[in-house]
């Protein structure tokens, strides 16, 4: 019988790309559980959809009664869970989709996979593995000259966002203790790359810089950020569901601290060699700085030297070779892109207290 993995939020940006690579370099039979939000595309899954090992289902994890029908017919052997809303900016706007996804929707998961646990036989328990992916947002903001967190770093959030994935990491935890569920969490830092919809950071400036608009930078664009490509993000994820140690954390990170107005410079150089402006302009002159966000941490940095000793881990992309594949990603997929974003996000601003 086939090793089943169970991945919720599959058609999110990280999901999608952790179950390509599962199916690209496994035998794995990978279900797929994802309520296709607005941020949630199949289009990157589209090759797999004939495939024998890949089976999509609509569900939202906060609907329980669902989520136990999938685990009685599919009998996973592993959890990787991966459905959040995960947008600061729409946190600060709208932070009740946040508790009941992030929170609510993670305990809605450790309930089914605590009940179902309990009835495996002492071989299948001794394989099922729950693992909860969460963010370096958790450990809040670090001053300028403090060593980066490692997983033994106090946590200190400062946005709905990160608290609600703060609390889902408690509760993780919690299950663990308490009811000896074999959990393992890891917490990785700013993801990057192909497909991903274009609210954030890179994807929203390479857009915005095609069309000749404005590329926003918050406040004075001095926040530092670790920055992971995230077809690397999906190997490691994938290696620490299959070799981690059950009770264990692994931060997950690029060895990329970057400042966001050095992210948009680097992109605007580069299109300005790539793709250029008329003669003797830049996409640089297009920056602008716009007010900034509300609580906004000024430095994420994460201490990845656990998941390189243990699981032998590196980042493959540094942020030169990163950043050069996704822009020209976005400038082959731009046309069908700039639609998908005008659909369901015009990139207007969120995140501003009114």
């Amino acid at each position: 019988m086939k090793k089943t993995i169970l991945v919720t939020g599959g058609a999110g940006f990280i999901g999608s790309a952790v179950i390509r690579h599962i199916l690209d370099n496994s035998n794995f039979k990978v279900i797929n559980i994802d309520k296709l939000t607005y941020a949630s595309s199949l289009s990157s899954l589209k090759k797999y959809e004939k495939n024998k090992n890949y089976i999509f289902k609509k569900i939202d994890i906060c609907n329980q009664r669902k989520i136990f029908k999938i685990f009685k017919k599919y009998l996973p052997k592993l959890v990787m869970h991966l459905a959040a809303e995960s947008h600061v900016d729409r946190s600060i706007n709208a932070a009740n989709n946040f508790i009941k996804t992030n929170i609510l929707g993670t305990y809605n998961m450790l309930e089914v996979s605590k009940e179902y646990y309990k009835k495996l036989n002492i071989k299948n328990k001794k394989k099922f593995r729950f693992h909860h992916i969460s963010t370096d947002e958790v450990y809040g903001d670090l001053k300028k000259k403090s060593p980066p967190a490692d997983e033994d770093f106090k946590y200190s959030p400062s946005s709905p966002y990160s608290a609600s994935k703060a609390s889902a990491d408690h509760l993780v935890r919690s299950w663990f203790r308490t009811y000896n569920l074999p959990v393992i969490i890891s917490n990785c830092s700013n993801n990057y790359g192909p497909n991903q919809f274009p609210e954030k950071l890179i994807p929203l400036i390479i857009l915005n810089a095609l069309e000749k608009k404005k590329l926003p930078i918050y406040g004075n664009g001095q926040q530092i950020r670790d920055w992971l490509y995230v077809n690397d993000h999906a190997e490691a994820l994938f290696k620490i569901i299959v070799k981690g140690k059950v009770g264990e954390t692994y931060n997950i990170g690029g060895n990329n601290e970057i400042k966001n107005i050095d992210v948009v410079k680097t992109i605007c150089k580069k299109l300005d060699t790539i793709k250029p402006l008329s003669k003797n302009k830049s996409y640089i002159n297009l920056i602008e700085y716009v007010e900034d966000r509300p609580g906004h941490d000024s430095r994420y940095a994460i201490d990845t030297k656990k998941i390189k000793k243990t699981l032998n881990w590196k980042p493959r992309e540094s942020f030169e070779t990163g950043i050069e594949k996704t822009i020209n990603w976005y400038l082959e997929k731009y046309k069908s892109n700039n639609d998908y974003a005008k659909k369901k996000y015009n990139r207007k601003r969120l995140g501003l207290i009114k």
